[in-house]
């Protein structure tokens, strides 16, 4: 567990590193065109091309490659440091074919149904993704798309090299990534930007990804790995690679359904909704992505190599720990930022363009994305529990009566809520849906030593309400204050009272999350 935890820092302070300057992308980009309509085609035309590299190079390829190619790397390095025996460099050698044949496959296939998807671009726009926006809207929104797909078959590739690495357990290089990503959208937007507009992000996505890539090749060197021109179809690794992606990419896709309704249901709203949208999911995610993201990256080698040695006693260890390690940093933060949002966003974004309009339309979608956090990040552990296992089905069927329910759910609660009954109806339906994927889990392993989880997981929310009580009530006596004094103070008040709270309630976490951090905990 030390070497996991040791990972999982490796991993997380690398996103806190590429999430600053995602934030810091967030914060220019705010700057400059606040909640306008021309942001609103920005965010429209990344639907598209978002959603082709999840499905083909993304989450999909990632879950059902890794166990795979794990099994090669398990083969490989049973030499413990001695000479290879002509087995272990023949099982080298078939991972080095499976990965170049996935890479090539994964260049073909993007290069292709990205031309496609450029060629249709207007009718695509104009009828099935923002219908309700004006003609200039809708022709700055394909102009966007056509540019943005060059990235889509870059990150393809890159997609690959990052799994390759990570089930190398080397993660340091993959984290990092995304840093050179945003740096060339901050570029974008600072340099091109005022001549170009929101063009000059879009530029700046394609020379990112293209970054994206090469920043990871030193590490695939230094392991050896050889690209090699292979399209080995018919071979049985890749077949088993197809199987566990089919399901997962079916249920990806039902999944970014939700996006393109977000996309479509906005479009008919006042203008900047569907910006406000953005800017609140994206603030939702960075704790998700620091905590949950970073540790279900370290954790998922591990859960691959403890199920194909049948080791489930050993996982249900690890899923438990991973479980209260993540509860208990991940409550604290949905309580902050359901709370805190309205101080957490002027300090974040409210300059220039962005005005106390744009906050306040911006803190509602919040409050609403906020109560879904806690879910969101479990189910980043959960899933790959059962990738581990082999199950890209169970997700995927689960998955897919969520997002059905969310679409009755938000054009239901758009009536009433506007564009904040679309996050609402996405919270409901993800907390639904990691709620039955726990109970299927700890059936199929036989249990998730409940004893050692549910005791903690009640004791740390109590904690976090209670520091909910103290957050609300430093805010009401804060009022009128600078903006960076609340922000702060309610950081420290909030911090105090949780970690105070926990430590009064038991909570083993308040000693052993810092242990694990620093790769010093026993298990």
């Amino acid at each position: 567990m030390s070497g996991l935890a040791r990972a999982a820092t490796t991993v997380s302070l690398a996103f806190v590193a590429s999430r600053a300057p995602g934030v810091l992308r967030e914060v220019i980009i705010a700057q400059q065109f606040g909640t306008s309509p021309e942001l609103d085609a920005y965010r429209a035309a990344f639907v598209i091309p978002d959603t082709i590299y999840l499905l083909i190079a993304g989450g999909a390829l990632a879950s059902a490659f890794i166990p795979t190619f794990a099994g090669f790397l398990a083969r490989a390095d049973e030499a413990g440091g001695r000479a290879p025996t002509p087995n272990q460099s023949s099982a080298w050698e078939s991972g080095e074919r499976l990965a170049s044949t996935i890479i090539n496959s994964v260049f073909l296939f993007l290069a292709s149904i990205s031309l496609v998807v450029a060629l249709l671009a207007p009718w695509l726009v104009t009828n099935v993704l923002v219908p309700d926006f004006s003609p200039e809207q809708q022709a700055l929104t394909t102009m966007l798309l056509r540019i943005m797909l060059i990235s889509t078959t870059i990150f393809g590739v890159s997609g690959i090299a990052m799994s390759i690495l990570n089930a190398r357990q080397h993660f340091l290089l993959p984290a990092l990534a995304p840093i050179v990503y945003n740096l060339a959208i901050i570029a974008g937007a600072l340099l091109l930007g005022p001549r170009i507009g929101v063009m000059g992000l879009t530029v700046g996505i394609v020379v990112g990804a293209l970054a994206h890539l090469l920043v990871q090749v030193p590490a695939l060197v230094r392991f050896g790995f050889h690209w090699q021109p292979a399209l080995a179809l018919g071979n049985a690794h890749v077949r088993e690679v197809a199987r566990l992606m089919g399901p997962r990419v079916f249920g990806l896709a039902i999944t970014q359904l939700n996006f393109f309704i977000n996309a479509r249901l906005a479009s008919g709203l006042a203008a900047g909704s569907l910006a406000a949208l953005y800017y609140a999911w994206t603030i939702m995610l960075l704790p998700e992505g620091v905590v949950a993201q970073a540790l279900a990256t370290a954790i998922f080698p591990t859960f691959a190599a403890q199920s194909a040695r049948g080791e489930l006693a050993q996982m249900r260890a690890t899923f438990a720990t991973a479980m209260r390690s993540l509860l208990f940093l991940i409550l604290p933060a949905t309580v902050g930022l359901f709370v805190a949002r309205a101080p957490i966003i002027s300090v974040l974004l409210q300059r220039g363009r962005f005005d106390a309009t744009s906050t306040e339309l911006t803190a509602f979608a919040l409050q609403f994305y906020a109560l879904g956090l806690v879910a969101h990040s479990a189910l980043e552990i959960i899933t790959r529990a059962f990738y581990a296992l082999h199950d890209t089905r169970t997700p995927v069927a689960v998955g897919a009566a969520a997002m059905a329910l969310n679409v009755v759910l938000s054009l239901l609660l758009i009536q009433r809520l506007s564009f904040g009954g679309l996050a609402l109806a996405n919270t409901v339906a993800t907390t639904l849906e990691v709620s039955s994927l726990f109970l299927l889990l700890r059936r199929r392993m036989g249990g998730v030593n409940g004893s050692m989880l549910a005791p903690a997981a009640a004791r740390m929310t109590l904690a976090a309400l209670l520091m909910g009580v103290c957050l609300y009530g430093f805010l009401a006596l804060a009022s009128g204050l600078s903006i960076w004094l609340v922000a702060a103070g309610a950081l420290a008040v909030g911090a105090v009272s949780y970690f105070g709270a926990s430590w009064l309630a038991g909570v083993p976490e308040v000693a052993r999350v810092p242990q694990y951090l620093l790769g010093r905990a026993k298990v």
